[in-house]
């Protein structure tokens, strides 16, 4: 028994030195007087996911590690967001994610049963994150074929039925999701850039996200051994409006300044572009300048190190500097809408535009709920008038109350032009059980997601996820960069019953009851005795008046 706990205690001390933590801050200005700051947190482990030395963690969150293991996943991404992010006048974000709660995952080629581990996977993300996680099912739920690849080590061909995506677009983010994300960190709020994220301050952006990414990475440059990494991060957007002015500090933006850094990080960094055409002055002085260089163009960073200085604030100035406001537009974006009026029939359309001067090759993947049966039949693809055939095609149609219906299209965006995809669907009649309690409120259905390559990255790209960390992915050269964008969510109003009428109907009739009751209950058990009066003289009554 002794030798079995010292081979535990060295096994535990051995894997200790293997991990790192890496905390760092992006801070940046958009179009339409907004700032966005995007926290992103850094676990690497040398050890192999599918190994028992999991369970033996020190800076990785044994949660995490449990779930893993558990239920044997290859790699997982988790999204919590409120408010949508505004491609057309924001660019590009670090991590993209639909408005709502979005789970997708990979599970390893030995796993027998992917449907029953996904279920459970869900339930068990849910108790970790407070989240209504546990709705996610197989009448929710998909493989896509195309968009979803994965983002860390493979070894030999991808299996998509060993991929499951699910989306609740109505499912609301709060602290009671933010607390128990923040001690998963190794520091929890307590120190370090993860000090910021106040709740007060949070929840009361414009666009706030909350994300976790795990994946398994390569542990040495030949890839002969394999590690795995864990991101958290939190995405917000302010505007300036709110803040009263731009001129914007750490204390104003997050309540705080950061006292000192995270004693179990590696490195604690922030960075804040200088890209922008709004020029302002920074304090205190940064430690020092990063120039980036991708797809042709430049962008500049200011650098701190929190481990220098400690307490720690930068405030930036706009005083006596002229704000020069110009919107580029990214090179490719999306929305999408409803058409058609009544209950019986109606359509999704969903516009694509590119502003490349190029052709662009996209691939749009949509989830649609069983209660939204599509005809694939009428799907139009249009461009400025002309019919457009996709390069692509995957459609998978759902079933009534098991599965949803699954439309991936692979299409080629002419440059400079808009591209419709419109279909047709109908209205189902539900159960009367299978309403929510706010029937009226309407029915949601989920983001689309668009994939391409883009082969320029400019400033309005953000940083894509090249490295491990923000600083890995400055100076990333490569012929494209892949970038995923989500659309709308949108409402439908299915047929619904009048709810309220089982309730007046209720009311009526306990009324009813009630009034009738007292007088039936009265003439029932009263009983009727007669009362034999006398009359009384005058002089009497006039006695017994005086006397009272």
């Amino acid at each position: 028994m002794k030798i079995l706990v010292y081979v535990l205690v060295i096994i535990h001390l051995v894997s200790c030195n293997k991990d790192s933590f890496t905390e760092e801050l992006l801070l940046k200005p958009l179009y339409a007087n907004k700032l966005y700051s995007h926290f992103q947190f850094t676990t690497k482990w040398d050890v192999d996911a599918t190994s028992d030395s999991m369970f033996h963690t020190n800076l990785f969150p044994r949660a995490i590690s449990e779930i893993v293991v558990r239920h044997n996943i290859q790699e997982l991404h988790i999204s919590l967001t409120a408010g949508l992010w505004r491609y057309e006048t924001w660019g590009y974000p670090v991590v993209d994610a639909a408005p709502g709660a979005e789970v997708w995952a990979w599970f390893n080629p030995d796993t027998e049963n992917v449907d029953k581990n996904w279920k459970e996977l869900a339930n068990s993300l849910s108790g970790l994150l407070c989240a209504s996680l546990n709705f996610i099912d197989s009448t929710n739920s998909i493989n896509p074929e195309i968009s979803l690849r994965n983002s860390g080590v493979v070894q030999g061909q991808v299996n998509n039925t060993f991929l499951r995506y699910s989306s609740l677009p109505r499912e609301i983010v709060c602290t009671e999701n933010l607390t128990p994300w923040k001690k998963l960190l190794p520091c929890s709020s307590k120190a370090g850039i993860a000090s910021l994220l106040n709740a007060g301050y949070i929840h009361n952006t414009q666009y706030h996200s909350v994300g976790i990414m795990f994946r398994p990475i390569c542990a040495d440059k030949a890839c002969t051994r394999k590690a795995v990494e864990l991101q958290q991060t939190v995405s917000l957007v302010y505007d300036y409006k709110m803040l009263g002015n731009r001129q914007w500090t750490l204390r104003r933006l997050f309540g705080q300044g950061i006292m000192n850094a995270c004693p179990l990080a590696k490195e604690s960094s922030i960075y804040v572009d200088l890209s922008n055409d709004d020029k302002f002055d920074l304090e205190p002085y940064p430690h020092e300048y990063i120039t980036a260089y991708r797809g042709g163009y430049e962008t500049t960073y200011a650098k701190y190190d929190i481990k220098r200085i400690k307490p720690m604030s930068i405030a930036a100035s706009y005083e006596g500097k002229e704000i020069i406001n110009v919107n580029i537009p990214p090179p490719l974006y999306a929305s999408q809408y409803k058409t058609g009026f009544g209950q019986q029939n109606g359509g999704i359309i969903t516009k694509l535009y590119n502003n490349h001067w190029a052709d662009l090759n996209v691939v749009v993947l949509q989830n649609f709920p069983w209660y939204v049966p599509i005809y694939l039949h009428t799907m139009k693809i249009e461009s400025n008038g002309n019919i457009l055939q996709p390069t692509v095609l995957k459609y998978k149609p759902g079933k009534l109350r098991e599965k949803a219906h699954y439309l991936e299209i692979g299409l080629r965006l002419p440059p400079k032009s808009t591209i419709s995809i419109s279909i047709d669907f109908d209205y189902v009649f539900l159960k009367w059980q299978e309403y929510p309690p706010d029937a009226n409120h309407g029915f949601y259905i989920g983001s689309a997601i668009i994939s391409a390559m883009l082969p320029l990255a400019k400033n309005y790209t953000g940083i894509p996820q090249d490295g491990s960390t923000i600083a890995d992915s400055f100076n990333a050269s490569r012929s494209g960069y892949l970038v995923q964008i989500r659309t709308e969510t949108m409402i439908i109003t299915l047929p619904t019953p009048d709810f309220s009428m089982p309730y007046n109907v209720i009311c009526l009739a306990c009324t009813v009851v009630a009034l009738a009751f007292g007088p039936l209950h009265n003439i029932t058990t009263k009983r009727l005795i007669l009362k034999v009066t006398t009359k009384k003289k005058l002089s009497e009554k006039l006695k017994s008046f005086f006397k009272k």
